[in-house]
């Protein structure tokens, strides 16, 4: 099962890395960020990817510069994912064939980010936002338009956000922090999954 749920690993070391991700792929989880601000990030995507790139979406938070792109690229990332929206940062994905999901907030950058390729769109902080603030701008999105939750969603509220228009969500601090074990991660991803599917099934 293909499930919008994107696994957020920041801080998370090369070290530990590969072993974290198969716990959360085995779980259910199928997409993999590792923001560019974690140790050594490039090499863990490396990793991930030489690992999972058959069986998973592996790339990049953080994306911030069109050079951050191409080196994800190099290290055969598939996935960038930004906090911002930034046209270059979404052209320059694209242009790769790799999949941009910039941050958003306002209609004006939902916009800016479909109209330059974008995948899909990254409401962040949503909790900022509020499930409110996203039905409405869904009211005016094309309806093909992926949106995803970012920031302060978890299991308890993923009922709500899908109820105002949510197609997924990401995942950091609720999956992984620095200082969890695989188990512990293991434990929170079957969590996730469990409240993703029940609320799918409705």
């Amino acid at each position: 099962m293909n499930r919008n749920l994107i696994a957020i690993l920041r801080g998370v070391t090369p070290a530990e890395v590969v072993d974290i991700t198969a716990a959360i792929i085995e779980a259910g989880i199928s997409s993999i960020e590792v923001p560019l601000n974690s140790p050594d990030a490039f090499n863990s995507i490396e990793l991930l990817a030489s690992q999972f790139g058959e069986s998973a979406l592996v790339g990049a938070g953080t994306v911030l510069t069109v050079e951050d792109v191409e080196q994800v690229a190099a290290v055969g990332g598939k996935l960038i994912v930004s906090p911002n929206c930034n046209p270059e940062v979404i052209r320059a994905t694209k242009a790769h064939a790799m999949f941009s999901y910039p941050g958003v907030m306002t209609a004006t950058e939902c916009f800016l980010a479909l109209e330059n390729g974008a995948d899909g769109l990254k409401f962040f902080p949503s909790s900022l936002l509020g499930a409110a603030g996203l039905a409405a701008l869904k009211a005016v999105l094309p309806p093909s338009a992926e949106t995803y939750a970012v920031g302060g969603v978890g299991p308890d509220n993923f009922a709500e956000w899908i109820n105002a228009g949510a197609s997924g969500f990401g995942i950091g601090t609720g999956i992984y922090k620095p200082g969890f074990t695989v188990a512990d991660v293991a434990s929170r991803a079957e969590s996730i999954v469990a409240a993703y599917d029940q609320c799918q099934s409705r």
